[in-house]
């Protein structure tokens, strides 16, 4: 089998609508369509093609990293189906690899389902941090691409993203965008992140707060009057903030409570789902807008009480899962059983279903 399957595997994957190409030594290929996984009727794909593609395609500054670590992030380019994210790994001593497809058209508010008016809040912000979580395959990437695109045409400011590797390819309209990838532009996010806040950035993205550096040039950025967006892997606004703290010693948790109740402007969880309305998914998203009342509920780490503030705080913008979930159902988006089974909590989300909320003053009210 020739290197040249993998190029035909990708264009069949985005002709049928592949968010991700899955591959695996001396298996068919497989295509993740709608969330779930189909497998292509192929030949297996040879282990020495794999390794082959892998060792054509890894630009030269990425080779070291694939022979000591034996996993490397990458970009591939095929002229007739566009840009791919690739992450090449070995299992078993064989290769594998994963394509995600990044979509030349950075899409809108609407393409995507988001609430506009709540989102661009968080756009509109002249300095702070917001984090976009979720699993991955959430389409984390896409909310952040969608938010900066919206502030390419609101206002003039200087972008610089810290993306390893790039994704989304932004054109400078009232924006100038400087795009670093990690390992092409820069050796490491660590020497990234020293120069970022000397190259005079407005706002800067940062593909993944991922240590204590990380948070802590965030947080220093954001005091000096910088807006930052930047990923997370959490469930949940409470548990986004929690994991923050895993980066740090106890001894240093409540000036880091202090500094992210100044900092923190928002948080937004994000799961997609299957669309009702048509072959495709739809996003459900938590929403936390940090107001006054969030960061007190912070500052003395009050970290239980985070959801019952997204449940009654709708006047802000903050929203539950549940109450995503149930919007999306009574608008017919999603099903009542796809809802549940991702409500992380399914008594609640079958008491909206039945017209009946938590008020502000903690009281069960009915519909």
């Amino acid at each position: 089998m020739s290197v040249e399957i993998f190029d035909e595997l990708l264009l069949l994957a985005v002709q049928n609508g592949a968010s991700d190409i899955v591959i695996k030594s001396d298996k068919a290929g497989m295509l993740r369509i709608n969330g779930g996984l189909e497998e292509v009727d192929m030949p297996p794909i040879d282990g020495e093609d794999a390794l082959e593609f892998v060792e054509e395609s890894l630009p030269t500054n990425f080779r070291e990293i694939w022979e000591m670590e034996g996993q490397v992030d990458f970009a591939y380019f095929l002229e007739q189906a566009g840009r791919f994210r690739v992450n090449a790994f070995l299992q078993r001593g064989s290769v594998s690899m994963v394509f995600r497809h990044i979509k030349s058209k950075i899409p809108t508010f609407e393409d995507l389902n988001l609430d506009k008016d709540t989102l661009k809040q968080f756009i509109e912000a002249k300095d702070g941090i917001v984090l976009v979580c979720g699993a991955t395959g959430s389409g984390k990437s896409t909310t952040m691409a969608c938010m900066l695109n919206y502030l390419n045409d609101l206002a003039e400011k200087h972008v610089v993203t810290l993306e390893d590797p790039i994704e989304y390819n932004f054109i400078d309209r009232r924006c100038v965008f400087n795009q670093r990838e990690i390992g092409i532009d820069t050796p490491n996010f660590k020497k990234a992140l020293r120069a970022v806040l000397r190259q005079n950035p407005d706002v800067i993205l940062i593909g993944e707060m991922r240590d204590a550096d990380t948070f802590e040039t965030s947080i220093s950025a954001a005091e000096t009057g910088h807006l930052v967006f930047t990923t997370l892997h959490a469930a949940s606004a409470q548990q986004a903030i929690m994991r923050l703290f895993e980066y740090f010693p106890p001894e240093k948790h409540e000036l880091v409570r202090r500094k992210l109740s100044e900092s923190l402007r928002g948080i937004i969880v994000q799961k997609l789902l299957p669309s009702l309305e048509e072959d495709s998914l739809v996003p459900a998203q938590e929403i936390m807008v940090v107001d006054s009342v969030v960061s007190s509920t912070i500052k003395y780490g009050k970290f239980d009480k985070i959801q019952s503030l997204l449940d009654v705080s709708p006047e802000s913008g903050s929203r539950s899962f549940n109450k995503e979930l149930f919007r999306l159902v009574k608008e017919g988006k999603v099903s009542k059983g796809n809802a549940l089974r991702n409500s992380p909590n399914r008594h609640g989300l079958e008491m909206y279903l039945k017209g009946i909320f938590l008020s502000d003053s903690n009281r069960i009210i009915g519909n």
